[in-house]
């Protein structure tokens, strides 16, 4: 394994950034300790790669703060047989923690060059379970549904009902619903194919839009 001069960093991360802010679950904080944020950032954020805040990663999209994706990540109790889809793959780091966590995982980006840059990325640390595709994440993966689980990281005005359908009996979804500046994270789960709805807090997501840049 190349050497890892961000070890300390990370190992930091979890402990004053997840675990003492509430985050729990051992698989979750030990897939945090493994996965090299920093190699996921511009170079020119390395040095900002295990603070507590979003970066920059291009086309006016960005890497969420590490401790919204360990959040959303807990929230899913995503377990190693799951089939995961992700909306918005952006640079690919919340794909490499489900990798971590669960059999395969299905991501969308509409953004040709963020889609391309992460799937070689993820090739590269060898995440043969992550699958990449550049796609309108609207409409989620359906070649693969349903899926125990699925993870929206950008906000759309609404729960899309595509992917509402993708979701198997039982499954859970996570994801920012509301306007570009009041968003709500909301959790729904499958049962009786019937969606139970639970908000849980206030964030601030970059917007689901169509290959027209129109917000969903």
């Amino acid at each position: 394994m190349m050497d890892d001069p961000y070890a300390r960093e990370r190992a930091q991360m979890v402990r004053r950034q997840l675990k003492a802010r509430g985050i729990g679950d051992p698989r979750v904080l030990e897939a945090f300790r493994k996965v090299r944020r920093h190699l996921f950032v511009p170079e020119d954020y390395r040095e900002l790669a295990y603070t507590d805040q979003p970066l920059a990663i291009g086309y006016d999209q960005t890497i969420s703060q590490p401790y919204i994706v360990a959040f959303m990540t807990e929230a899913l109790s995503v377990d190693k047989s799951d089939k995961v889809l992700e909306v918005g793959t952006g640079s690919g780091y919340q794909a490499a923690i489900l990798g971590e966590l669960c059999r395969a995982v299905y991501s969308v980006e509409i953004i040709e060059a963020l889609a391309d840059s992460a799937r070689r990325r993820l090739s590269k640390l060898d995440y043969d379970n992550v699958y990449v595709r550049t796609g309108d994440g609207y409409q989620g993966w359906p070649e693969h549904a349903p899926y125990d689980a699925i993870v929206v990281t950008c906000s759309p005005t609404h729960v899309p009902s595509p992917l509402k359908a993708q979701l198997a009996e039982g499954g859970r979804m996570i994801i920012p619903v509301g306007e570009r500046y009041a968003q709500e994270l909301v959790t729904l789960r499958k049962k009786g194919g019937e969606l139970v709805e639970t908000s849980i807090l206030p964030v601030r997501f970059v917007p689901l839009v169509d290959e027209k840049g129109k917000r969903y």
